[in-house]
């Protein structure tokens, strides 16, 4: 099939529109902003009341280090907090840690949760791809030969 039954436009007519007209410039797309991380490393956060508790243990759960909670009954559990389990109150809701010193799952109800503290190192601070980029270009300004970039030790 050829002609305007084939889809094609005659260019020269008045008021002829290209078939990718409607097609969006994607330079003109909206752009979602980046994520900030906030620097919690060391934060021990007030827990007045039940939003409070919530929204700390929220960021507890985004958190890339350790933290320690107190039990309301003066324990303390130092570890990696990589699950919880929200319900309707502080009974039903749980966290799940990676104690530091145990390699056994530790589930802390909210209702016992006394006091939160960022504790450990946050592993990933500084890790973004503008941090690693920098470090890239002050290496090759410098001269070096070996651009390669190393992880640092954890510990």
């Amino acid at each position: 099939m050829t002609g305007k039954e084939g889809g094609h436009v005659d260019h020269a007519s008045e008021g002829a529109t290209p078939p990718h007209a409607d097609v969006v410039n994607p330079d003109a797309l909206e752009v979602a902003p980046g994520t900030a991380h906030e620097r919690l490393e060391g934060w021990i956060p007030e827990l007045a009341g039940e939003q409070e508790l919530r929204g700390a243990l929220e960021k507890a759960f985004d958190y890339r280090g350790d933290v320690t909670i107190t039990r309301k009954d003066g324990s303390r559990i130092e570890g990696y907090l990589f699950d919880r389990r929200t319900g309707a109150s502080l009974k039903e809701s749980f966290v799940r840690l990676y104690p530091k010193d145990s390699s056994e799952k530790v589930s802390v109800s909210y209702a016992e949760i006394a006091a939160l503290a960022f504790s450990g190192r946050d592993t990933a601070a500084g890790k973004s791809w503008e941090a690693w980029m920098k470090k890239y270009a002050e290496k090759k300004a410098r001269g070096e030969k070996d651009l390669s970039l190393h992880p640092e030790a954890l510990e």
